[in-house]
């Protein structure tokens, strides 16, 4: 028999430049990781598909603006204004707001307001946690994010960058 993994509250392995706590990763399951996730005022993660992964991200605190579905038309620039055939547009979340992406599926989040929000989220399959490694070392360089690495990244992981990814605000 295999013992789980229980952690107290703070526990996991922070993950400084990406903002975001690993709490279950490839060492422990297969299947999925899961993180706590720290979004700063100001930061979009870009809107993004992956072919294979699906993600579920919870809102613990905060607000965040979430998108998942396929626009009418597809831009480069701003998702934020992106509309579905059905309608539907992007959702002003607050706390205890769920996003589900299933696999193909364009998604993005960003934080609007003056104050952090924190997420929880969760990835399948696991190993996101390599990723997130790769693209904090990126962002850590400073000053403007080097789109393109950020892109070469990202398609090394399965994820397909629609529109730029836009570090938090400076305080």
């Amino acid at each position: 028999m295999t013992d789980g993994l229980m952690l107290p509250p703070g526990a996991g392995t922070r993950l400084p430049t990406a903002g975001m706590t690993l709490k279950v990763g490839a060492s422990h399951s297969a299947t999925w990781s899961m993180f706590e996730a720290d979004v700063a005022p100001g930061f979009d993660v870009g809107a993004h598909r992956h072919a294979a992964a699906e993600e579920v991200f919870y809102v613990l605190s905060g607000e965040l603006d979430l998108l998942a579905f396929e626009p009418q038309r597809l831009t480069s620039g701003d998702w934020q204004r992106w509309t579905s055939s059905t309608g539907e547009t992007v959702l002003r979340g607050g706390p205890g707001s769920v996003l589900f992406v299933p696999p193909g599926c364009p998604h993005a989040f960003a934080n609007p307001g003056p104050a952090p929000a924190r997420l929880l989220f969760l990835v399948a399959p696991s190993g996101h946690e390599s990723y997130l490694a790769e693209l904090g070392a990126i962002v850590a360089a400073g000053g403007p994010p080097d789109q393109s690495a950020i892109a070469a990244v990202r398609a090394r992981h399965d994820i397909e960058q629609l529109t730029p990814m836009i570090p938090a605000r400076l305080p």
